[in-house]
C-alpha cells in the first residue's frame, strides 16, 4: 500500500430500534472480529444508534455516550469512525453525523437537507454549512441520506474535498436512485464518494437492502458484496490516482 493511500471499512449493518447500548456493543463486537483490521475509516449508517427516528428524547449532546464511547473505540482500533446520531443542542434537534479520529478530535455535520416524507422536517433543524475535514493527507466531506440528492449543496468547487462520505437509512423501493446518485456525485465531483446504508427493517416497516457502495472519480463502484445482510466494504483509495486524472481531465476549472 502507498504511502497516500486510505483503506475504509463501509460497515453495512442493522440497527436495533432506539436502542443504542445494543449498537455500541454491536459495534465494539464487529470491529474486535476482525483479525487483520487495517482501516484508516470505519463508516457507519445513519442514526447508527438508535435507526432513523424522530424521538428527540434519545437526542444527545455532542459529549454524551454515542461520541464518548467511539472516542474510546476509535483510540482501542487506531482508526476514525464516521456515521450519524441524534443530536441535541441549545435546545434543538439534529441529524449530526460525526467524525472522530483516533487522537482525539472530533468534527460534526449537521443534515442539510431534512427528509419532507417523514417528521425529520418538522422536529430537526436543517444544517447551514458544509465541512471539510483533514485526515492522514486526505480532505473529507460529510453529507447524510437525503442531501445525495442535492448536487448543488454538495459541490466540490476547486477540489476542496477529495472523498465524500454519506451513511444512509436508504430503502430498498429507492435502491436504484441511491446507485445512480452516488456514481452522479463521485464523477461531476471528480472525488470517491462513499455510501454506507443499513439493512433490515426499521419499526415502521420498511426494509432496506443496504447496496453500501464505494465509487471512485470516474464512477467505478466497489459494492457490498451480500445484498441484504450485514456486510463489511472495504476499499484502499489511491489519493495519487485521484490527483492524476484530476490533473489530466482537469473538468473541475470549468465548473458553474
Amino acid at each position: 500500500m502507498k504511502k497516500d493511500d486510505l483503506t475504509i471499512y463501509a460497515m453495512q449493518t442493522d440497527i436495533a430500534w432506539e436502542d443504542k447500548e445494543r449498537n455500541l456493543q454491536k459495534l465494539e463486537s464487529r470491529l474486535r472480529s476482525f483479525h487483520d483490521f487495517n482501516a484508516d475509516i470505519v463508516a457507519l449508517p445513519e442514526m447508527f444508534t438508535t435507526g432513523f427516528t424522530t424521538e428527540t428524547s434519545l437526542a444527545e449532546p455532542n459529549d454524551g455516550i454515542t461520541v464518548s464511547r467511539l472516542k474510546a473505540l476509535a483510540v482501542t482500533f487506531n482508526t476514525a469512525l464516521t456515521g450519524s446520531f441524534l443530536a441535541e443542542e441549545n435546545g434543538k434537534f439534529y441529524n449530526r453525523a460525526f467524525f472522530i479520529t483516533p487522537a482525539g478530535d472530533t468534527f460534526f455535520y449537521d443534515k442539510r437537507h431534512l427528509f419532507v416524507m417523514s417528521d425529520e422536517k418538522n422536529k430537526l433543524t436543517p444544517g447551514n454549512a458544509g465541512i471539510t475535514i483533514p485526515y492522514r493527507g486526505w480532505n473529507i466531506s460529510l453529507a447524510i441520506c437525503y442531501d445525495l440528492r442535492f448536487p448543488v449543496w454538495l459541490r466540490n468547487k476547486g477540489n476542496v474535498y477529495d472523498l465524500m462520505i454519506i451513511p444512509a437509512n436508504w430503502p430498498k423501493a429507492r435502491i436504484t436512485a441511491w446507485d445512480i446518485l452516488i456514481k452522479a456525485r463521485a464523477i461531476e465531483n471528480l472525488c470517491y464518494v462513499c455510501g454506507v446504508n443499513r439493512v433490515g427493517k426499521d419499526a415502521a416497516g420498511i426494509y432496506h437492502n443496504g447496496a453500501s457502495v464505494i465509487s471512485d472519480f470516474k464512477g467505478i463502484c466497489t459494492t457490498a458484496s451480500e445484498d441484504g445482510e450485514e456486510d463489511v466494504l472495504v476499499s484502499t483509495l489511491s489519493k495519487s490516482a485521484l490527483d492524476s486524472f484530476r490533473e489530466k481531465f482537469p473538468a473541475w476549472k470549468d465548473a458553474d
